[in-house]
């Protein structure tokens, strides 16, 4: 190992190439290119080897990160991919769409150092394009076919997750989506440049042919109600995620050209797929100016598809600084290379014009004490008003859970004041037996790899209260 590894002291950080920002603001493709094997084996035999691995205690997943880059580095990449897929089902992903500035990267004790971090995503993603350019990429094979059943409602990270762990555990799996293809918000919300829709989709076929049922276009409580899913499986497991938008609170919000975020990437989403009727006047950018309101994730994918639509301008309004911004610093500063302008420390206070927004209204703040979640509350500074000329602003503020009991015809599920579903701690069951649930619809608007995660967990659970049953019954 002395050998391969800690090569952090002559070898310096080396990212893959970044495609330069004007050509990649004309196309919706990947910003990094691919690793070439000498360079990602150069870079995975930076690691420390530490004998307490941050990176790993700060990956929600806890891969087995510095011993798949060991792997990596001595060239026995097969292991490496078979050691990367043992804890996580989707690892191309998140390789790919994971802030690991703020997870695993970050706290890589290389960075600490100063020597810069080990670029862990871009060697998790170069791992498993070899594995998939070489055919050792394979779906779920359960030793033993169960005769139970489990029914998931929601195709997205966390619905996906389950399905791959509850077949290979031999489980029957039908997964219930309304959208007309599989992967919830890895189709429609993340846009290309950043996750191409192929990943999603090849990862999604090999569940289709290791016998993963996708019923699409299918709404529980219009094609089914919750209990009649209920009859059908031996389990039911709610996955839904989180799709209703936070509301902007302020006049001219029913002006026209003033749309939420996912609504926007999911019309431009659809014309990237080639969907027929996919392009919608209100939600493109081209030739307007564009004004994003919100800080995180969901903000930065809107204003690098309006500069790639080919906006005349776009702007991103924040009410707290850089620092204190959620969203991934990696992505902010593309978007700066990119052409967008950043309003720091600002508040929108009324969206302005005469049936189509022409303005929005703002006002300058400062930071002040913090608020209950240890965060400075942004204070508004008086007679800083001023005025942003917008075609199209875009309403990036979050989201949260739809009424789930109302929507499914379920009123015994019951929900926290927040409106996300109530578990159990251990178990993960609902207030209704055999009804599970995972993902963002339990813990509220978070990140994919959490979703992946308690999806994962989720299923374990159901395991073990099929099995349960199963004693029960036989004794």
């Amino acid at each position: 190992m002395s050998e391969k590894m800690l090569q952090f002291v002559s070898l310096p950080q080396g990212w893959p190439e970044k495609r330069g920002a004007a050509e990649r603001a004309r196309d919706f493709e990947e910003a990094y290119r691919e690793y070439a094997a000498q360079k990602a084996v150069e870079q995975a035999s930076r690691c420390s080897q530490c004998g307490v691995p941050f990176c790993q205690t700060h990956c929600p997943l806890h891969n087995n990160i510095p011993d798949w880059l060991r792997l990596v580095a001595e060239g026995r990449l097969k292991e490496a991919y078979e050691l990367s897929a043992a804890t996580n089902p989707f690892p191309e992903i998140c390789g790919r769409i994971c802030p690991q500035d703020r997870l695993c990267e970050g706290a890589c004790v290389l960075e600490q150092s100063g020597h810069g971090t080990v670029t862990i995503g871009a060697i998790e993603q170069y791992i498993t394009e070899t594995a998939w350019a070489s055919g050792w990429v394979v779906g779920p094979r359960p030793a033993v076919e169960r005769a139970e059943s489990v029914g998931i409602v929601g195709a997205g990270p966390a619905g996906l997750a389950a399905a791959d762990r509850l077949r290979r555990l031999g489980y029957r799996v039908a997964i219930y989506d309304r959208h007309d293809r599989p992967g919830g918000l890895l189709i429609y919300g993340i846009p290309n440049f950043k996750l191409e829709k192929r990943v999603v989709a090849r990862r999604t076929q090999l569940l289709a042919e290791a016998g993963v049922r996708f019923h699409l276009g299918f709404e529980v409580g219009r094609d089914a109600t919750l209990a009649e899913l209920r009859a059908r499986h031996e389990a039911v497991l709610l996955a839904t995620g989180v799709y209703q938008a936070q509301a902007l609170q302020v006049p001219g919000v029913d002006l026209d050209h003033v749309v939420q975020a996912l609504p926007y990437l999911i019309a431009a989403n659809r014309r990237g797929l080639g969907d027929p009727g996919s392009a919608t006047e209100g939600l493109d950018a081209a030739g307007r100016r564009v004004v994003v309101i919100g800080g995180g994730d969901t903000a930065m994918d809107c204003v690098r598809t309006a500069i790639r639509q080919g906006a005349a301008a776009v702007t991103c309004l924040y009410r707290r600084d850089r620092a204190n911004m959620p969203g991934s610093a990696r992505e902010v500063r593309h978007a700066e290379e990119e052409g967008v302008r950043f309003s720091w420390l600002t508040q929108p206070l009324a969206l302005l014009g005469d049936g189509h927004v022409r303005a929005v209204r703002a006002g300058r703040l400062r930071l002040g004490p913090r608020d209950a979640s240890g965060r400075q509350a942004p204070v508004p500074l008086p007679g800083t008003d001023f005025e942003l000329p917008a075609e199209l602003v875009i309403l990036a503020l979050g989201f949260h859970p739809e009424d789930l009991p109302e929507r499914f015809r379920a009123p015994d599920l019951v929900v926290n004041p927040s409106g996300t579903v109530e578990v159990a701690r251990r178990s993960r069951m609902t207030s209704l037996p055999g009804v599970f649930a995972a993902g963002d619809v339990v813990r509220g608007a978070s990140l994919v790899v959490w979703a992946i995660r308690d999806g994962r967990d989720a299923a374990e659970a159901i395991h073990r209260y099929l099995q349960a049953r199963a004693a029960e019954v036989a004794a």
